[in-house]
């Protein structure tokens, strides 16, 4: 039976990849720092046999640590480790204080940093890791800031884990999911700039759900995907890779901004 590690596994992507993989028939370690959303992960799957949760900060010195060891306590083996955990509503860079970059190059850079080293000793062939990135990894997207600079950073390190640890069999990954109806996003269509920006521009007759990523992330965790090293899939209805303009953002009355 293999073992998969999710951070951020309480809501969300998390959440939907776990239960896609459990659903493979992996055993989950599910990581999150809200242990009620970890219970509901716990009662969604409903398999305690092959389930083990853990509520902890990722970026505390001691995490990588405690969740490996879980992960070997109740079942002896890590054969994937899925960096998923973060947190959105970044600044522009001139807007940014040191306490905000710390913050997000903590959560999203240095914690998947860490536990991707604890773990990966504890793999072989055949296992891998799969960092969850964002578009703003792959382009330049307007008010990153400190998010884009983590994000860029774990998809270079994806790429370093591929070429050191490929001739052992591990393989590494990114998933950069666009715009994604997630509980931290949702809120954020209230704004019509915010929404215009994303629903105008992709050509796709929908935005991203959960499921659109987490059934990338279980691709990547799956047979089919044993030769695929070292590369981000995009989730994003092609909004990165088209310069895309809805017919009513093309016929709509341009005016300057005040």
């Amino acid at each position: 039976m293999q073992v998969a590690i999710i951070t951020g596994a309480g809501s969300g992507i998390g959440l939907c990849t776990a239960k896609m993989l459990h659903a493979a028939g992996m055993a989950i370690v599910g990581v999150g720092r809200d242990p009620a959303k970890l219970a509901t992960l716990e009662s969604e799957i409903g398999d305690p046999a092959r389930v083990a949760t853990l509520s902890i900060d990722v970026t505390q010195d001691d995490a990588p640590a405690q969740i490996v060891q879980l992960a070997l306590d109740r079942f002896g083996r890590i054969d994937f480790l899925v960096n998923n955990a973060g947190a959105g509503s970044p600044k522009p860079l001139h807007e940014t204080d040191d306490a905000t970059l710390d913050g997000f190059l903590d959560l999203m850079l240095r914690a998947p940093f860490r536990l991707a080293r604890e773990a990966i000793v504890h793999m072989g062939e055949g296992c891998g890791i799969v960092n969850v990135t964002s578009t703003y990894a792959v382009i330049g997207g307007r008010r990153g800031g400190a998010y884009s600079a983590a994000k860029g950073g774990l998809d270079a390190l994806t790429k370093h884990i591929a070429c050191d640890y490929g001739p052992q069999g591990i393989r590494a990954n990114c998933v950069a999911p666009g715009v994604t109806m997630t509980d931290m996003v949702r809120h954020r269509f209230e704004d019509e700039m915010f929404k215009r920006v994303n629903v105008e521009t992709t050509p796709f007759p929908r935005l991203g759900e959960v499921e659109d990523v987490a059934s990338t992330i279980a691709f990547l965790c799956s047979p089919g995907a044993a030769f695929i090293n070292g590369q981000t899939i995009v989730v994003d209805g092609g909004w990165t890779s088209t310069k895309y303009l809805s017919p009513r953002a093309l016929t709509t009355t341009w005016v300057e901004a005040e």
